[in-house]
């Protein structure tokens, strides 16, 4: 009884598997009479003939690349002045520096390496923390 119940599983897995391959390329993905220069020219207006369309995707280009009046020209500045990189904000940070204080170690005189190779005490600097943090924008960092 079991082994019919596992050759009827193989025989529908075959078939199964069979007919899968039995499908044509055309019959699942057919091919229309437009290519795709033919889609991206009627759907962006992409050739120069003349369509409505692109047309009025032509206007509203050139309304875009108005040229600035004066009162723009004036404007502008003004309105770019908080996120405008000049010298003075160059020399003002926004973003200051967290303390990080150094710690000084000394390293006592020792042997190193597989041929024990004396080497004479020294002292190292290293920051306290990996790494450099910073304040956010008008955030105090000197001590209250």
């Amino acid at each position: 009884m079991h082994r019919i119940w596992i050759e009827t599983l193989v025989a529908l897995f075959v078939v199964s598997l069979l007919g899968g391959c039995a499908t044509s390329k055309e019959k699942l993905m057919p091919h229309g009479e437009h290519t795709m220069l033919d889609i991206w020219e009627q759907e962006t207006g992409g050739s120069a003939g003349g369509s409505r369309a692109a047309r009025q995707l032509l206007d509203a280009r050139q309304d875009l690349r108005r040229p600035l009046t004066a009162d723009d020209q004036q404007a502008t500045p003004a309105a770019n002045a908080t996120y405008t990189r000049t010298a003075a904000t160059e020399i003002y940070r926004q973003f200051h520096r967290l303390p990080n204080p150094d710690l000084v170690m000394f390293v006592f005189p020792h042997l190193a390496g597989t041929d024990p190779v004396p080497v004479p005490g020294y002292t190292t600097l290293f920051p306290l923390y990996q790494r450099v943090q910073y304040a956010l924008p008008d955030e105090r960092t000197e001590p209250y």
